[in-house]
């Protein structure tokens, strides 16, 4: 029995007026930003549906009640304890978070160390802020990505004062394990960083288990801000929705400081979508995940038998397939990708220096339309090889 997953209306979705289906010409099928192609929950939209039913006036301050102590809730589950609603800063979105930590936490010349390659909003900030952007690339394995820690630390000089962290990370699809986490989280203590850490995606986890970074120890906890939000495990990028946690209520005040007048207030039909999946959403979620881990599991199977050549290792969460393209000699893999095949993936050289030849894959898509991106990749491929 086909998934309804198996069945989208494509009609439907190019109609929503996304940036993922209105970027490319129409013969282009688009799997780069990170969103899912599937219909939102019914929860959610229920949600959505009874507080347009109510009075729309300005929210409180620091968001609906039941909003802060569902997430509260939620962090105690993964681990993080002892939160407040103070602890919790409401924001329109996980990016202005990352802004607004690098603004409060550093300064202009200051140094910032992350892991590369990541989410490109992490450089773009630090090179609009004037930060100087330190980096530590990840070495591939055999099986995961790895973080090079004795390169990390050759990395600190007086000048450097936070480390960014993405876990789950975008867009190597690594969860890192506890061991790993500590030992940064060590350094960071060694050294006396700040600590941003972008959690966005611990919904989103086939192998493996998220740890908070704040969860570690009350001394971290300190020293630590986590942003995350409803969008990637739940399909809501459009309504936006994040959060700041931190145990350290300074740091919120910086944060809060710096976003003063720009930040705007909490979006009253955000905030209920939000509630509305925490409460409510975990049956979808569920489901969703089985099927972008089946997705993640074809994607696996296709590239070992038709593409072996593409160098990919399965990610542990996330919907993204971060792909070695560079063993085939291609100039440029991304507008081979776009122009001979007609599939628009995200170009690895915006996730970091180095990665140029790199392309990512969003695998968040129904299965017959995953299968048939494969399938102009590789005819793509094999039409290229004859030609050569």
């Amino acid at each position: 029995m086909p998934h309804p997953f198996d069945e989208l209306n494509l009609e439907e979705v190019k109609g929503s007026h996304s940036v993922k289906w209105s970027l490319f010409p129409e013969d282009v099928l688009p799997l780069w930003v990170a969103d899912m192609d599937y219909p939102v929950a019914e929860p959610i939209l229920e949600a959505i549906r009874e507080r347009l039913s109510r009075r729309i006036g300005y929210p409180q301050g620091a968001g609906d009640p039941e909003l802060l102590e569902a997430i509260i809730e939620k962090q105690e589950r993964l681990g993080l304890k002892g939160l407040q609603p103070e602890n919790l800063w409401l924001t329109s979105s996980v990016v202005p978070g990352i802004c607004a930590s690098i603004l409060a936490l550093s300064s202009p010349g200051d140094e910032v160390i992350t892991q590369v390659p990541v989410y490109h909003p992490f450089l773009i900030a630090l090179k609009e802020f004037n930060r100087v952007t330190r980096v530590n690339p990840m070495q591939p394995g055999e099986t995961r990505w790895e973080i090079d820690f004795e390169q990390l630390e050759s990395l600190v000089t007086p000048g450097t004062r936070m480390l960014m962290l993405c876990n789950p990370q975008n867009p190597t699809g690594r969860v890192f394990t506890r061991a790993e986490l500590e030992k940064l989280a060590e350094f960071a203590l060694r050294h006396r960083l700040w600590v941003m850490v972008d959690e966005l995606w611990s919904d989103l986890i086939y192998e493996g288990q998220h740890v908070p970074f704040a969860s570690l120890s009350e001394e971290v906890a300190q020293r630590t801000v986590t942003l995350t939000g409803p969008c990637k495990a739940f399909n809501t990028a459009g309504l936006g929705g994040g959060v700041a946690i931190s145990h350290n209520k300074e740091i919120l005040a910086r944060m809060q400081k710096v976003s003063l007048g720009i930040g705007g207030h909490p979006n009253v039909l955000s905030m209920a979508a939000w509630l509305g999946a925490l409460r409510h959403g975990q049956p979808w979620l569920e489901q969703t995940l089985a099927y972008l881990k089946a997705n993640r599991d074809f994607l696996t199977r296709f590239l070992a038998e038709r593409l072996p050549e593409v160098r990919y290792t399965p990610p542990e969460a996330t919907y993204l397939a971060w792909l070695d393209f560079r063993a085939l000699g291609l100039e440029d893999p991304h507008a081979f990708a776009l122009e001979q095949a007609r599939v628009g993936l995200n170009d690895g050289a915006i996730f970091g220096e180095g990665f140029k030849g790199y392309l990512r894959l969003n695998f968040a898509t129904s299965r017959p339309l995953l299968q048939e991106a494969l399938e102009r990749l590789a005819s793509a491929l094999k039409m290229s090889m004859v030609d050569s």
